[in-house]
């Protein structure tokens, strides 16, 4: 479906571009959020006369975004879940929960698709992360996640948190010392075949 964008959208184009989509994509988010018409004569000639509010629009947006940006940047993303041994998390940590977290600590509100998170965060630890306050202004941030606060305070300090190495080496030896049991239970059976002939 041809459209002609309102508004700037990421991998996609500037205000007044007109670009080929697909029809779910124009039906489903673009046509209904108002950020694109229908490809029309009569939507041109639309377009034509609204271009100048339309880009005025898109400029206070962005400048509120750069309002916004010292907040995201010193806001302390610090979230407290419940992990497993190995430092795997029970559940995970995703874009909604951090746009959520953002509205509590910065009082900025984001959707969770502004959250350029990648994949859902499973383990404990400190990761980077970029919020798109609007198209032209990403803002990088500090993810950490931890199980208690003295962990999050050792995360922010640079330290390297370790979790369950002793049950880790004494796997290790035990795989270790079943390993000549397997090589002689396979020594064992050879001999049985060679007496055998």
């Amino acid at each position: 479906m041809k459209v002609i964008l309102t508004e700037k959208i990421t991998k996609l184009g500037n205000i007044g571009d007109t670009v080929e989509v697909k029809t779910g994509f124009a039906r489903n988010y673009l046509l209904p959020n108002g950020k694109a018409m229908r490809f029309t004569r009569e939507n041109v000639a639309l377009f034509e006369a609204k271009k100048a509010e339309l880009t005025a629009r898109q400029e206070a947006a962005k400048k509120s975004a750069e309002a916004n940006v010292d907040a995201v940047k010193n806001a302390k993303l610090y979230m407290i879940r419940q992990a497993g041994d190995t430092g795997q998390l029970y559940g995970s940590v995703s874009t909604r929960d951090v746009a959520r977290m953002l509205k509590e600590v910065a009082n900025v509100a984001v959707e969770s698709a502004q959250v350029l998170l990648g994949a859902p965060i499973k383990s404990v630890g400190a990761f980077d992360t970029k919020i798109a306050l609007h198209p032209d202004v990403i803002v990088p941030v500090k993810i950490y996640v931890a199980q208690t606060q003295d962990e999050i305070e050792a995360l922010v300090a640079g330290k390297v948190l370790t979790f369950g190495s002793k049950k880790v080496e004494e796997a290790a030896e035990e795989v270790a010392e079943e390993a000549p049991v397997a090589e002689e239970a396979v020594a064992t059976e050879e001999t049985v075949a060679a007496d055998a002939e």
